[in-house]
């Protein structure tokens, strides 16, 4: 087990030659904390727990476990188990909660490990919230389907295209056959229709066969051509709320791929809101944020673009839930269900995910790209 002499040297400003410890803590992706076992004051944050807090280290340290966690019965059976030497770790499945007023204002269902360390007076806290646990689980069952799916609709599509193109022919020859003009009128459906399949295949293919146009971008400049294009289409009842994180740092990517990603997004979700566009409530916010020590695809990452589109409107139906991703799923009469599987495809080329949370009156479509050097883009 590693001394924590380091640890505390550390903080107590000591000259120590090698700060080992806490340099080996802050590139853990788990949050972790070090606590005095007798005041239970903290004198060590990791910076996964700084983010997983929202609070910097200065401002952590010197506080009580108790505060950022409430008065937690678990933790604190946890904590004094440890303490009395009965066991050297301890490992639960917690609501990590804070008390009214404090500091840290959240409930989180965590795994958190308590452990001893071989200096007795401290003690060590490490804890994930299950959801990233789960929603790991869930991004690596997803992408393997959705891998699956997209082959299928690739092999299907050249499978189609072929034959579509013979049909195409046939009719135009038969119409030039025809001795009356009247029966031209079906072969003409033959046509319009052998022709709507057809784009219905090039954007089946489209996503794959255009090669990325990597570029530094400013991502509300994207964003905000969305709204100007949504807004045209939607003039009245329909308000587009702005609540950008001005501070993002320019994105690496492909500029048009996300403006057609969030743009498909947006367009679905002004088509579902057509009763309260009639009523002049609906609304659409569009929200950045900076997101620190993320996990996409077990990548880790220190840092990603987090985008919301969200919207007021009756929710995405339960039954296709689950599958609004797939190809030709579609909640509307007369949608391809292709928007929201071309907007994943973009994502997911940039190393992203995209994810959905909805019930009635508020539907959430989380984006998260994650910052990459220039050498390491596509």
């Amino acid at each position: 087990m590693l001394s924590a002499g380091p640890l505390r040297n550390s903080f107590k400003g000591a000259a120590s030659a090698a700060p080992f410890f806490p340099t080996l803590l802050d590139q853990m992706p788990n949050a972790i904390v070090v606590f005095e076992a007798e005041s239970q004051q903290l004198v060590y944050v990791n910076p996964a727990a700084e983010s997983a807090l929202d609070l910097s280290r200065k401002s952590l340290e010197g506080q009580s476990v108790h505060n950022l966690f409430g008065d937690n019965e678990s933790l604190k059976l946890m904590i004094e188990e440890i303490k009395a030497g009965h066991v050297s770790a301890q490992r639960q499945e917690v609501v990590l909660h804070s008390l009214p007023g404090s500091i840290h204002q959240e409930s989180t269902p965590a795994h958190v490990v308590v452990a001893s360390l071989e200096d007795p007076s401290l003690i060590m806290m490490e804890w994930f919230p299950i959801d990233q646990q789960l929603r790991s689980e869930r991004d690596e069952r997803v992408t393997q389907q959705v891998e699956a799916n997209k082959q299928l609709m690739r092999n299907l599509a050249h499978e189609i295209k072929n034959p579509l193109g013979g049909i195409r022919g046939a009719a135009q020859l038969l119409e030039f056959e025809l001795p009356e003009k009247g029966l031209r009128e079906y072969t003409q459906v033959i046509i319009k229709e052998s022709d709507r399949l057809q784009n219905l295949v090039d954007r089946l293919l489209a996503p794959h066969r255009k090669a990325h146009a990597m570029e530094s971008f400013n991502v509300h400049e994207a964003l905000e051509r969305v709204r100007s294009l949504v807004l045209a289409e939607f003039p009245k009842g329909l308000r587009i709320i702005r609540n950008y994180d001005t501070s993002l740092p320019d994105l690496l990517g492909d500029r048009e791929q996300l403006i057609q990603a969030v743009l498909n997004i947006a367009h679905n979700a002004a088509q579902a809101l057509t009763d309260e566009i009639a009523q002049g409530i609906a609304q659409i916010e569009l929200k950045t944020r900076v997101a620190r020590s993320v996990t996409i695809s077990k990548q880790r990452y220190k840092m990603a673009m987090d985008l919301h589109v969200i919207d007021n409107g009756p929710g995405i139906p339960e039954d296709i839930r689950e599958r609004i991703f797939f190809p030709l799923v579609s909640g509307r009469d007369g949608g391809s269900g292709l928007g929201l599987t071309l907007a994943q495809t973009f994502v997911q080329q940039h190393q992203g995910f995209i994810a959905c949370d909805s019930r009635p009156g508020r539907t959430d479509f989380q984006i998260q790209i994650p910052y990459r050097r220039q050498e390491k883009a596509l």
